[in-house]
């Protein structure tokens, strides 16, 4: 470039060299200013440099390679256009890099003298720095377009978290609105339209909410099926009637559309509040979103303080969780599962209870908690030792031993040696493997179903049996009987009919029919759940054999479940 200048500036023209020093000196300052500054700065000077080249026109292609120039895909710019016919004159092609090819085209007014030859170095000269600034104006694109965008095209976190500190510093966040919200159940939507059509889908449903918040809000993508939406409170309504439920058209020929519903946690964001970080607010609508996915019932939940306070309960749980364990707080109790015709104690299912300190923690204020994230299943292999060791024992005593459950969690499929950790649990404390029965879950993703069939296979193989628990409370029962070889079917209590259900309501039909199709299918059958005699009567009318629940016993401390042991009988 200095060679250029020194060129140049050896024909002494005092307008030409000041137009030409402009120009220079605003590329050289581009760096300290925004895009729209640069290039209003910019252009101004290239404009008069133009003028006074009788330039008419002036663009460039930009090509990512020779690929791209071969293909004639490049990005197009138009530097200069006074707008008047012209007729190009002059052609160039530079190679910058490896990377980076830029056709040059410059037009002069038909009715113009050529060039002189002094005319061509000087806009040879601009064209050659043109060039490197637009390099770099393309280079500054593409690292903010890695900055804040995902691999799919989506504004990534970063660009949410960028636009509310934004919107703050302009005092315009207090009074928005922070919502997120995750796609429910869009694995069997993929599943039902297949992934691309399903990619679509997504794409549609995400376009037709950036139309509702328009230019006033924000969206981004967290990943995978969840999203994040800042958006005024004018059009807050539109938004939640959208997540709650909307049809979206993927193929625009045949018009055929799914059914798209969304769970999403919602915070209005108060005239006082203070956005110290993004995380004040990210925390807030993640634990409504969460409460929203877990809750069972409101799917768009707004955000209050008690969430906060249940957040801080939930960090408390984790914090005492290590210590818990190492101190052996976790107790195994064990609820009977009992032969409806000879009254016989045949099993039991081993529950956990938690005593801290005078505190007893019940499982509905740790279970979900844990479930959070991997120590469930610390939890789950602590309670598979500890059931072990007291079968250990009752064998060495020479009790009458029966088969004991232990639930394990879905967290467990993402653990690829599961099977050797329980093999190991279970030889390691020298129990038979008939002793033991493993409680698992239904499942509804591809991945988590593969997963579930891998492992109870591989238990039946081992010797171990396997028992599919709640079953009726998830979507892929049937699929999971069909696919998997289970030896138990645990019926949920929610499918037991009640004392005052009749014989042809549709519990009592549906309750009816799996316990026949169980035991078609040479399943063992159990139902939890059973409180009644009535009840017990019907288990005996539809030949379910065994029973669970308090018309029994409840869940058993150690000591009161060994006297079960050795009495044997109701």
């Amino acid at each position: 470039m200095a060679e250029f200048f020194s060129a140049n500036n050896s024909q002494n023209n005092p307008q030409y060299n000041s137009l030409l020093e402009k120009f220079l000196r605003d590329m050289n300052e581009m760096n300290g200013m925004n895009g729209e500054d640069v290039s209003r700065q910019v252009g101004e000077a290239l404009s008069e440099l133009c003028r006074f080249l009788r330039v008419e026109k002036l663009t460039g292609v930009f090509y990512s390679g020779h690929k791209e120039e071969k293909a004639n895909k490049g990005d197009s710019y138009t530097c200069y256009d006074t707008g008047n016919p012209s007729e190009e004159r002059m052609r160039n092609r530079l190679a910058v890099d490896a990377f980076t090819i830029v056709h040059i085209h410059i037009f002069q007014s038909p009715d113009a003298a050529p060039w002189t030859d002094e005319e061509i170095s000087r806009i040879d000269l601009i064209q050659h720095t043109l060039v490197v600034y637009i390099s770099r104006l393309r280079l500054g694109k593409e690292v903010d377009h890695f900055t804040y965008f995902d691999a799919d095209g989506y504004h990534n976190i970063r660009y949410f978290f960028r636009a509310m500190q934004r919107f703050a510093m302009l005092d315009q966040l207090n009074g928005m609105v922070a919502i997120h919200y995750n796609l429910k159940h869009f694995s069997l939507v993929n599943q039902q339209i297949g992934r691309i059509a399903g990619t679509v889908v997504m794409r549609n449903h995400f376009n037709r909410l950036q139309e509702i918040i328009a230019e006033d809000g924000v969206m981004g993508r967290m990943g995978g099926d969840n999203y994040l939406l800042l958006c005024s409170a004018e059009v807050l309504d539109q938004v939640v009637d959208y997540l709650k439920g909307t049809t979206v058209v993927f193929d625009p020929t045949t018009q055929e559309k799914v059914y798209i519903q969304a769970t999403a946690g919602v915070f209005p964001i108060p005239q006082d509040f203070v956005l110290r970080d993004p995380g004040d607010v990210m925390d807030k609508i993640l634990n409504a979103g969460q409460a929203a996915r877990h809750a069972g019932g409101d799917e768009i939940v707004f955000y209050d303080e008690m969430m906060e306070e249940q957040r801080e309960r939930n960090s408390r749980i984790q914090r005492m969780f290590p210590n818990a364990i190492r101190k052996k707080e976790f107790r195994v109790f064990y609820q009977p599962k009992v032969d409806v015709w000879g009254k016989e104690l045949v099993g039991a299912e081993a529950l956990c209870r938690w005593f801290h300190e005078d505190e007893i923690i019940p499982p509905v204020a740790f279970i979900p908690v844990l479930e959070q994230n991997t120590d469930i299943c610390k939890l789950d292999f602590y309670m598979l030792e500890m059931v072990c060791r007291d079968i250990h024992r009752w064998l060495m005593e020479g009790k009458q031993v029966v088969r004991i459950s232990v639930n394990l969690s879905r967290k467990h499929m993402l653990d690829v040696d599961l099977l050797e950790h329980i093999l190991e649990i279970v030889d390691r404390n020298e129990v038979p493997h008939q002793y033991i029965e493993i409680e698992l879950t239904e499942t509804t993703t591809d991945v988590e179903f593969r997963d579930l069939k891998r492992v109870v296979s591989g238990l039946q193989q081992a010797g171990i049996c396997t028992a599919v628990d709640d079953f009726g409370v998830g979507y892929s029962s049937l699929n999971l009987l069909r696919e998997i070889p289970w030896n138990v079917l645990k019926i949920d209590k929610s499918l037991l009919p009640t004392d005052e259900d009749g014989e042809d309501s549709i519990r009592s039909v549906m309750f009816r029919y799996v316990v026949s199709m169980a035991r078609a299918l040479g399943l063992e059958c159990i139902t939890e759940g059973v409180e009644t005699a009535q009840q017990v009567e019907l288990l005996k009318k539809n030949n379910c054999d065994l029973a669970q629940g308090f018309f029994f016993d409840r869940p058993l401390p150690l000591e009161s479940f060994e006297e079960r042991l050795d009495r044997h009988t109701y």
